[in-house]
């Protein structure tokens, strides 16, 4: 007769090739009630302006992130034990050529998720997936960000679409989701056709820091900067991984040279730790890009670094 595992197995101490492929082993489950910190994939690409595939993303993020363990090597802290932590699975859609469906579906998911009281971590999906998150997220007040990329995403309209993956943040501080004073927006560089992305950004208010700033100034010196930008307030982090160096990340959607190190993005991230964070995502992984997997890899190690975070910041404000 079979055994019944159901009471002492532990899938974190399993090969790491074997079982379901969830994000960092979490249990699946098919609602937010009851969970802390809710780890959801959005595969949707349907609003790039250049190279697609970010639509696997979540899938192969997922699997990578079987390569994580529970406790981390520089706090020791596991956030497994902190928090309940759950993959809610991915976002359904049922008119994926529909982009304002497409919205509407993404925002009536993590709607529920915050009913429950859960904190979403999303992995995309392109960037475009951040918009209606933080309409289901600051429904009453506007929170701040920090946004990790290599582009400001505040361009307009692009081929005739107000809801590009280049154009998330616009469309959030015109409607009151996000303030523009307690954003920053960290590893901007590339050339561009127009100036009106990096105008809007500095116009409304958000602290853009160019990677020369950064290599300048130095990570310590941004994170004290990202800090005194978004204060003591509700923030979100959204990390889009073509804010890494090409080198680091190659399978995504628009590759920039220049870019942040791993390492540094590491340090960057774990920087934040303290500060009152409501939810985050990683988008842009792009795995037909990259058959090496490295780049979905640093995908699932940055969620790792930003689930530590959010379970922290979890259990400050029990």
């Amino acid at each position: 007769m079979e055994k019944d595992r159901s009471s002492s197995f532990d899938p974190m101490s399993a090969p790491r090739y074997s079982e379901l492929a969830t994000f960092f082993r979490a249990p699946p489950a098919q609602s937010a009630e009851g969970i802390d910190i809710a780890v959801i994939g959005v595969p949707y690409d349907g609003a790039v302006t250049n190279r697609p595939g970010a639509r696997h993303g979540p899938r192969e993020v997922r699997n990578m992130s079987s390569m994580m363990r529970s406790i981390h090597h520089v706090t020791r802290r596991n956030p497994y034990e902190l928090c309940e932590v759950a993959d809610l699975g991915d976002v359904r859609f049922t008119e994926i050529y529909n982009v304002l469906t497409v919205i509407s579906e993404i925002e009536s998911f993590y709607s529920e998720v915050v009913r429950h009281g859960a904190v979403p971590l999303t992995a995309g999906g392109d960037h475009s997936i951040t918009f209606p998150i933080l309409k289901a997220l600051a429904a009453e007040h506007p929170i701040g960000m920090i946004q990790i990329d290599a582009h400001t995403d505040t361009w307009d309209s692009f081929q005739g679409s107000r809801f590009s993956h280049g154009a998330p943040f616009r469309r959030a501080v015109e409607v009151g989701l996000l303030d523009p004073r307690r954003t920053i927006q960290i590893g901007i560089r590339g050339a561009q056709n127009t100036t009106e992305g990096w105008d809007y950004s500095i116009e409304s208010g958000m602290r853009i820091v160019f990677m020369e700033e950064l290599r300048d100034a130095g990570v310590d010196e941004i994170i004290r900067e990202a800090r005194r930008i978004v204060g003591d307030g509700p923030t979100y982090i959204s990390f889009d991984i073509d804010g890494l160096d090409p080198a680091f990340a190659p399978g995504t959607g628009t590759p920039e040279i220049g870019g942040i190190s791993t390492v540094e993005a590491q340090k960057l991230v774990r920087g934040f730790n303290g500060i009152d964070l409501v939810g985050a995502d990683v988008v842009e992984v792009s795995p037909p890009f990259d058959q090496t997997g490295v780049t979905a890899l640093a995908g699932a190690t940055i969620m790792y670094e930003i689930l530590c975070l959010l379970a922290e910041s979890v259990v400050r404000r029990r």
